[in-house]
C-alpha cells in the first residue's frame, strides 16, 4: 500500500507520519484490498481547544473512496479516530464484497 502525506499550515513531522502509517498497516494487514492512502494534517483556528489538530484520510479501494476526517486538539488523537471510523467503513465494505 502506497501512502501519501500532505500537510496544509502544519510542519512536516516523521513522528505523525510513523503514527499514520502504523495505523494504517494494521488496517492493510486486516483489509487486503486498500491500494493507496492520502494523509492530510492542517490546523484551524477554533474557538474551541479541543479541536483545531484536523487529520484526514482517504483511502483508494476497490469502488468509492472511503474518507474519514478528525479533529482534536493533538494529532495523535485525531489519527486515531479517522483509523477507527475507517476500521468500521472497510469492515462494512469487506462485508458487502463478501455478499456479491
Amino acid at each position: 500500500m502506497q501512502i501519501n502525506f500532505e500537510y496544509d499550515n502544519v510542519a512536516a513531522s516523521n513522528r505523525l507520519e510513523e503514527l499514520a502509517t502504523k495505523k494504517l498497516n494494521k488496517l492493510a494487514d486486516k483489509y487486503d484490498f486498500i491500494v493507496r492512502a492520502d494523509v492530510f494534517f492542517k490546523t484551524e483556528n477554533t474557538s474551541s481547544k479541543e479541536t483545531g489538530k484536523i487529520c484526514n484520510i482517504r483511502l483508494s479501494v476497490p469502488g468509492p473512496r472511503l474518507f474519514a476526517e478528525a479533529s482534536h486538539e493533538k494529532f495523535e488523537i485525531s489519527i486515531a479516530e479517522a483509523g477507527d471510523d475507517l476500521d468500521k467503513q472497510l469492515r462494512k465494505k469487506k462485508e458487502k464484497m463478501k455478499a456479491k
